[in-house]
């Protein structure tokens, strides 16, 4: 008998990180850090910028006031929001491979998207209203949650919003800290490594880019897990990707 491949899944929705996941700033937020805190003569290193890769900006500025920055959190968040922001907005948005096309793929396939980031609302409408109408239908952001990831809170609300059970939803992360928190909401997460190393972390799938991956690749990748989850208890904890192929893909 011929073995036929396994149904595809659709997810309910498609909830995306935003910084490292679909644009690159992280290398900017670190600049953001080591400008201010030579401003006020703390020391800061590379580890130390790595160390706060996909945190919540409160808990940013928490570190740099303790680092020696003389100012109080809300106005270091505030700070560091708008030197990114200004870099922004004076050139063309630094997309991640593969990230933009998924995004308006999944639209013209009618499948809902949102956008979960701890940066601040006005910071996250920036990439939102780069996409036009063929964005995201939800954004949370750092301000609308009490709980920065990884808490699991912003992608819980998310689907709040979209009217969705997070476990119908994949998750698209490239934090270690937003891998934990998409996963401790149930959601299908997919870790695209890029600062920071992701082997160990309780994501479902591990990836090393999103370039070539459309939406069928993406259900492909994503419904073993998506149909564990509708099993209920007992399903595996993690997918293997073999069956679909290993272009930059890790397990």
């Amino acid at each position: 008998m011929t073995a036929h491949p396994p149904a595809l899944v659709q997810p309910a929705a498609v909830l995306w990180d935003m910084d490292g996941t679909i644009i690159d700033t992280e290398p900017i937020w670190q600049q953001s850090q080591v400008e201010l805190t030579a401003e006020h003569g703390a020391e800061w290193t590379h580890e130390d910028g790595l160390s706060l890769v996909g945190s919540g900006l409160e808990r940013s500025g928490e570190i740099l006031r303790d680092k020696g920055v003389d100012m109080e959190v809300e106005e270091i968040v505030q700070w560091m929001t708008s030197y990114v922001m200004e870099r922004l907005e004076h050139g063309d948005l630094p997309w991640r491979p593969g990230a933009r096309e998924l995004v308006e793929e999944l639209h013209d396939r009618g499948i809902p998207t949102a956008l979960v980031t701890m940066s601040r609302r006005r910071m996250a409408l920036v990439a939102a209203d780069a996409f036009g109408a063929r964005g995201f239908r939800v954004v949370v952001a750092g301000d609308d949650v009490e709980h920065p990831k990884p808490h699991p809170e912003a992608y819980l609300t998310a689907a709040a919003q979209l009217g969705v059970d997070p476990t119908t939803c994949i998750a698209i992360e490239d934090s270690a800290t937003g891998v934990a928190a998409a996963a401790a909401s149930g959601a299908v997460t997919i870790g695209v490594e890029h600062i920071v190393p992701l082997a160990g972390t309780a994501g479902d799938v591990h990836l090393t880019s999103l370039a070539g991956v459309d939406v069928d690749r993406l259900l492909a990748l994503a419904s073993p897990a998506l149909a564990a989850r509708a099993a209920g208890p007992g399903g595996p904890a993690a997918v293997d990707t073999s069956a679909v192929g290993t272009e930059g893909v890790t397990r």
